[in-house]
Formats: structure tokens, sequence, C-alpha cells
């Protein structure tokens, strides 16, 4: 089954050549990502939970334009520039996972934007197609 680029209405530019979303045979591949405004430019600078929820809300985005719900989601990549941010990350996280949660791992590393705390990739089974 060939791949679907699952790009929401009003998505702004990327920071390169990808897609917001891909779809094939029902699973749904959301690109790593940051707190970022049409523009490119970091949001909620300096405010991991505002950033993560911003996040987290444009994953919803993608996830729901391909048909799902973030009940759909099965796996989480979070990629965070300190430590010191991973309490504020979680409890927005819980608040889009409230019942079985998605496996995950969680790293600190550099992002490629230095304003950017933290940033998510997704990974979630819609069981259709787009």
């Amino acid at each position: 089954m060939p791949m679907i680029p699952i790009i929401p209405p009003g998505t702004g530019k990327t920071l390169a050549p990808y897609s917001p979303g891909a779809m094939a045979d029902g699973v749904v591949y959301v690109a790593g990502t940051l707190a970022l405004d049409a523009d490119t430019n970091v949001v909620h600078v300096g405010d991991a939970a505002a950033q993560t929820d911003y996040v987290l809300k444009t994953i919803q985005s993608v996830i729901e334009t391909a048909g799902g719900t973030m009940a759909d989601v099965t796996f989480n990549q979070i990629f965070l520039t300190d430590w010191a941010h991973y309490a504020a990350i979680n409890s927005v996280y819980a608040k889009y996972f409230p019942g079985d949660k998605p496996a995950r791992y969680c790293i600190q590393c550099g992002l490629v934007k230095k304003e950017a705390l933290v940033e998510i990739a997704t990974i979630a089974h819609v069981g259709r197609k787009a």
C-alpha cells in the first residue's frame, strides 16, 4: 500500500522537506513535532508545559486528519533538552493519555531550534485508510 501524506488544514510551512504525518496500512506516523507557529517560530519560549501542550495538540490534529484519535496512539518518542522539564512535560502528557498509556521513550538531547524544549514523534494505528 502506498504512503499517504497527512497534512492537516491550516498547517504552516515545515523546517525541512517532510510531511507532518504519513499513513500506510492504517498506521499513522507523525513527524517529530516542535511547538512551532505557521512561520516556524518557537512558541511559548521557556515554558515546557505550554510547549508540550502545543506539540500534543498539533499531533492530535495530524491523527484526527487521518481519521483517528489520541486513543489510537501506540508509541511516542519524546526528546527534551533538559531533565529539569521532565515533570512539566509528564503532567501535560498525562492529560492527553488518560486511559491506557502508549509505549514511549524519552531522551535528553539538543533540538533543531534552540528555544524548543520538547519534541515528540508519534505512531498511531487508526485501523483504516485515509
